[in-house]
């Protein structure tokens, strides 16, 4: 059956050094290819936009970070726990991604998505993010292969 979320019951506030392990255990349970403790310790240390959200538990359901960039955000990472996909999470990241790249000043959104991450690519076009790009070789893959990126925008 599929959670329905009271989301002004939901922890969402900045992460922290201590959210790291579980950000890492979530990351490196949903992508074939995750980041590493370091990244995110160097996304901290250069003070980008963190952001975590956490049942009343305490339970880590998704993160995201930002790059402000002159007039782009860069969203740099976004995931939601397996378990909790499918459910209107990633949409709230989303938005809350977007009303922070917002609230910066910036004119738009920018992100890189595997072609083979058909999930993520549909949910950014129903978003409203729009195709304006591929960048060869982007991401590490299997066997020793690259895959390209797709570059995304939303203009805000």
């Amino acid at each position: 059956m599929k959670q329905v979320w009271d989301l002004a019951r939901l922890n969402y506030e900045p992460m922290q050094q201590a959210d790291l392990p579980d950000v890492v255990a979530l990351e490196e349970s949903v992508y074939p290819h995750p980041w590493s403790m370091a990244n995110f310790i160097d996304s901290l240390n250069s003070n980008y936009e963190a952001w975590v959200l956490r049942d009343q538990q305490g339970d880590l359901l998704g993160y995201f970070l930002l790059m402000a960039i002159v007039d782009e955000a860069h969203l740099l990472n976004v995931a939601v726990s397996a378990e909790k996909q499918g459910q209107g999470l990633g949409r709230f990241l989303l938005n809350q991604a977007v009303a922070c790249a917002r609230g910066l000043g910036m004119e738009s959104v920018l992100l890189e998505v595997r072609p083979s991450n058909t999930r993520a690519l549909e949910i950014y076009e129903r978003y409203g993010f729009k195709q304006i790009g591929r960048r060869k070789g982007y991401y590490p893959a299997a066997n020793q292969q690259r895959e390209d990126a797709i570059v995304m925008r939303f203009s805000l």
